[in-house]
């Protein structure tokens, strides 16, 4: 159970707190209100861990890191193998390009409330292509693979339905619903749609064109500790393989060159700044920098389909062209 990095024990002290306050609130269902929003920033933490966990594996035991998989799944709220076709092998190759499903321009390159808010659901049905093509191309040359897949979505499933099945067994249907509800479903669909927000807003009026302002990063030393650095986004892009423990010292190293603007302290000033008080003065919201995504340099036209992946594991990062 030694995982690769001593940084991951905090890790995985997180992944033992996740099924504590989910079930405590089976026990006792006069805490969700305080024990459920403390479920939706562990089903959020569950995503990052899934991030970090499929570029950098955490254990150096193959059959760990697929238990690894299996559990933080169900936290999360989807199976965490989705993140290598859609992240590793798609999103890192072309940052924001035309082909990257996850572009944050595809229908506008503005960057309001509404869009931001959006951005969930037109990018969910975009990762879709990449993410049937994966498992159509694992089912025929890849058959370890493809078994992975079919067993994290038979647990997640299963586990879901067992655990909304124990609810209703204990608190009858209407109360062991609303258990379920507040412990498991409301934390996972917040975890989704925060993990798509922080891609949007990382990406967003970026240069995926520049070797060093493709992304926006948060320096803040809070925001870092709680998402296990999810905020250095440059940093991790330039180095996707390098573990997440690293990226402190690799963004002090590149930090000088990034422009000023994509380096941010506070996520949270920034999302008020563009998106509260932005509409009122326009001037404090975010202005393209640099060459536009759907500008490149060649001038050629570009297509918004979603480029194919292969049928690789965890811990393969596409190489950014």
């Amino acid at each position: 159970m030694t995982p690769r990095y001593a940084a991951d024990y905090r890790t995985l002290l997180w992944c033992l707190f996740m099924p504590v306050v989910a079930l405590a609130q089976y026990a006792r269902p006069e805490l969700i209100p305080y024990l459920s929003p403390l479920g939706c920033y562990l089903a959020l933490a569950a995503g990052v861990i899934a991030h970090n966990h499929n570029h950098c594996p955490t254990f150096k035991n193959r059959r760990l890191n697929t238990l690894m998989g299996l559990w933080i799944s169900h936290f999360y709220g989807y199976p965490t193998f989705a993140w290598v076709p859609t992240h590793n092998l798609n999103h890192h190759k072309l940052v924001n390009k035309a082909g990257d499903a996850t572009i944050t321009w595809r229908h506008t390159n503005k960057n309001n409330w509404l869009v931001a808010f959006t951005y969930f659901f037109v990018s969910s049905y975009w990762q879709s292509d990449p993410i049937k093509q994966y498992i159509a191309k694992a089912r025929r040359s890849n058959p370890a693979l493809f078994r992975q897949i079919i067993l994290q979505y038979v647990v997640w499933a299963g586990a879901h339905l067992a655990l909304l099945g124990v609810a209703i067994a204990i608190h009858g249907l209407a109360l062991g619903f609303k258990v379920w509800t507040f412990a498991f479903l409301i934390p996972a669909l917040f975890a989704l749609w925060t993990i798509m927000f922080f891609n949007y807003i990382q990406h967003v009026h970026t240069d995926p064109w520049s070797e060093h302002d493709h992304s926006r990063s948060f320096d803040g030393k809070l925001i870092n500790f709680f998402l296990f650095n999810n905020g250095l986004h440059t940093a991790h892009h330039e180095m996707a393989g390098a573990h997440w423990s690293t990226l402190p010292e690799l963004h002090a190293k590149i930090a000088p060159h990034i422009h000023p603007e994509l380096v941010q302290r506070s996520f949270f000033g920034w999302c008020i700044r563009n998106y509260l008080l932005a509409p009122f003065f326009p001037s404090l919201g975010t202005q393209q920098i640099g060459r536009a995504p759907f500008d490149p340099p060649t001038g050629e036209s570009v297509q918004l389909t979603s480029e194919e992946v292969d049928a690789l594991e965890s811990g393969i990062n596409a190489a950014r062209t």
